[in-house]
């Protein structure tokens, strides 16, 4: 049953400023509309429960990317295409590249936002998992100002985060020069290609002969939120990379991810799936 679409309102304020203030005004009453990707589903289903909508997408306040020497920052509105389109990324976070290319298709890339990828909060999404391991930083906004927070502590629970009703999220913020030299992506779905991920794995990691100075993992699909495994990372972070500490990974990882079964996939394979990844990306690193 298809929704009845008088029974919907959808404002476009002509600025950030007059969109915040609006939310300013009326938190719990009005949600952003970007994209609309996924908001588009639930409509053409009969499923979409909230009725009032900001439409943001022509906010110029929220596009274009910014590159320092220090950090590349994308407005919340860059698209999956426009990831694509930029050098430097592909050059230093190839990953949010390769996670941006196999989203969707072609409509869905331009169309989709990286700002709306975070905030829909889906555990199984593909761009959080690079952005965990590349350790974004959030641009969160209200009316009267804006705060940075570190990515890996935004999700809280299942759909859950740290944003406030009357606040957007506006910028995404990646460091430059982390000096990681083994970046590790792999999304493993029912297609190649248009198809929600069983589990997606993010890496980073830097070598110092056979020690591993540096590491960043991160998982979709395998937890209620993006997941960022900190544990195992520290199990990792400064010790020689040999068989005896990937076996110690592998257990710590099997604490840290909480797959579950669902219509896509089951939660032993995703368990089996995951440890592979890992055991993967740690044997070519070594």
């Amino acid at each position: 049953m298809r929704a009845y679409i008088p029974d919907y309102q959808i404002v476009s304020p002509n600025s950030l400023a007059a969109a915040l203030a609006l939310l300013q005004r009326e938190p719990d009453i009005w949600k952003p509309f970007a994209g609309g990707t996924d908001l588009m589903v639930l409509l053409e289903s009969g499923n979409l429960p909230h009725r009032n909508y900001i439409d943001i997408w022509n906010l110029a306040e929220l596009r274009g990317v910014n590159i320092n020497d220090s950090h590349v920052t994308l407005g919340a509105l860059t698209t999956y295409t426009e990831v694509q389109s930029y050098d430097v990324l592909g050059q230093e976070f190839p990953m949010l590249l390769q996670a941006a290319s196999e989203t969707g298709g072609l409509a869905i890339q331009n169309r989709g936002t990286l700002g709306g990828n975070i905030v829909n909060a889906s555990p199984a999404a593909d761009s959080p998992p690079a952005l965990l391991a590349y350790d974004a930083e959030l641009e969160l906004t209200c009316a009267t100002g804006a705060r940075w927070v570190p990515y890996y502590t935004f999700h809280t629970g299942y759909k859950q985060m740290d944003l406030r009703a009357n606040k957007l999220q506006t910028r995404i913020r990646l460091p430059r020069h982390s000096q990681a030299n083994l970046h590790y992506y792999h999304k493993v779905g029912t297609r190649k290609a248009q198809a929600i991920s069983k589990v997606c794995f993010a890496a980073t990691a830097r070598l110092s002969g056979d020690r591993l100075d540096e590491v960043r993992l991160a998982f979709g699909s395998v937890a209620p939120i993006p997941l960022r495994c900190v544990k195992t990372e520290a199990r990792l972070r400064g010790h020689q990379l040999d068989q005896s500490l990937i076996e110690e990974a592998i257990a710590e990882l099997r604490t840290e991810i909480t797959p579950i079964d669902d219509i896509r996939s089951t939660q032993n394979y995703r368990l089996r799936v995951a440890q592979n990844l890992l055991i993967d990306f740690l044997t070519s690193t070594a």
